[in-house]
């Protein structure tokens, strides 16, 4: 991939990742909602942001363990803003995002790898 094209992912994921730290801190009347439920919001969120980073960085489980922590703790950081609560079902849905993407972009790699070897 093109180094120019890497960066720009690099500053997308950047700006996506203040969004999130934003929408997850910042007050709650400016939140924008999907209007799907807050869960399938979160996974969706997390597993988009997965495929991307691995886009631009093609070692999936290490953007996986990068990412892991970011989500547990964007969620475990709600317990110091005024107006949320921090819920595990939430931190665990975004967990399982993030391990679900980089499992399925890790398989997607290693079938790709194996076919060219072919």
């Amino acid at each position: 991939m093109a180094d120019g094209f890497r960066r720009w992912i690099l500053v997308g994921l950047a700006l996506f990742g203040a969004a999130i730290a934003y929408a997850a801190l910042g007050p709650a009347n400016l939140q924008i909602r999907l209007g799907l439920h807050w869960l399938l919001e979160h996974f969706l969120v997390f597993f988009a942001v997965t495929v991307l980073a691995c886009v631009a960085y093609p070692q999936p489980m290490r953007v996986a363990a990068v990412l892991l922590p970011f989500a547990v703790g964007i969620e475990a950081a709600q317990a110091l803003t005024p107006d949320r609560t921090p819920d595990i079902a939430t931190a665990l849905v975004s967990a399982a995002s993030v391990a679900s993407a980089a499992l399925l972009v890790d398989g997607i790699l290693t079938w790709r790898r194996h076919r060219q070897r072919t």
